[in-house]
């Protein structure tokens, strides 16, 4: 099926590692020009030249702290000035450290509130005059099912990916009427693959008690609670953003989409 993204301009933030970086390379594939919103310019640059070569016409690495409202608007307008649209956002940056509320430190939480619900804002602030004044495109949002349900150790993240969602639903309502879609995709639990995946500001590195997750005693745990019995991959994930990110998802705005193997079914 062609899911007329062949041409099309893309943002993804934190495009460099895990879900963002399977998201870039899933993007490329289908043909679309490919700007990474990274703060990690290493991991950045290895993942816009391999979307090159898997198929997008041009790829960019713009670095960009997306909590940074003015860094956001810079980001944007190099992307118009070099391909003078902006098709397709996808939010992908986020971060989340586990503790127990009363034992996360303030300034955990308000790192937690900045990338997780801040940048989502700052970005869709940025872009959508663009898509309105273009007659349309499309914006998918991270969420998480921990946004769903709220999680156990995970009470600000859960709180900000709430806002994720209650965001998309808001966003798609109001602008709609310009052809803008807005949905939002919640993974459970996705493990990098492979070291070249994990950006140097990812999660995923050098944090203790989040690494626990890829030991095999958590896996099973975490992977009893599916009903699938499998933990999803990045590219699983991917492939749902790419999904309703592109014509094929035409008539559909203000969805919500677990790809997490049946562990919330709302």
């Amino acid at each position: 099926m062609d899911l007329g993204l062949r041409d099309k301009v893309a943002i993804v933030t934190g495009g460099g590692s895990n879900i963002g970086r399977a998201i870039t390379l899933a993007l490329a594939e289908e043909g679309a020009k490919v700007a990474v919103a990274e703060i990690d310019r290493e991991a950045g640059e290895r993942v816009t030249t391999l979307a090159r070569e898997m198929g997008a016409p041009d790829a960019l690495l713009l670095p960009c702290d997306v909590t940074d409202r003015e860094q956001v608007e810079a980001m944007v307008k190099q992307v118009l000035a070099r391909w003078g649209a902006v098709h397709v956002l996808v939010n992908n940056v986020g971060w989340d450290r586990l503790c127990l509320f009363l034992e996360d430190s303030w300034e955990d939480m308000e790192k937690k509130v900045r990338l997780n619900l801040w940048s989502v804002i700052n970005c869709c602030r940025a872009v959508l005059p663009h898509m309105i004044e273009a007659g349309g495109g499309a914006i998918v949002n991270i969420g998480s099912d921990a946004g769903r349900m709220g999680e156990y150790r995970e009470a600000v993240y859960s709180a900000c990916k709430g806002g994720v969602i209650a965001l998309t639903k808001a966003l798609a309502r109001e602008y709609g009427r310009y052809n803008v879609r807005v949905n939002c995709v919640c993974p459970g639990v996705t493990i990098p693959q492979t070291e070249e995946e994990v950006g140097s500001y990812s999660m995923w590195r050098g944090a203790t008690e989040v690494a626990r997750f890829a030991a095999p005693e958590m896996r099973e745990r975490i992977i009893r609670a599916y009903p699938l019995r499998r933990l999803a991959t990045p590219q699983e994930v991917a492939k749902a953003v790419v999904f309703l990110a592109s014509d094929a998802a035409s008539f559909i705005t203000g969805q919500t989409l677990s790809v997490s193997g049946g562990y919330t079914m709302m």
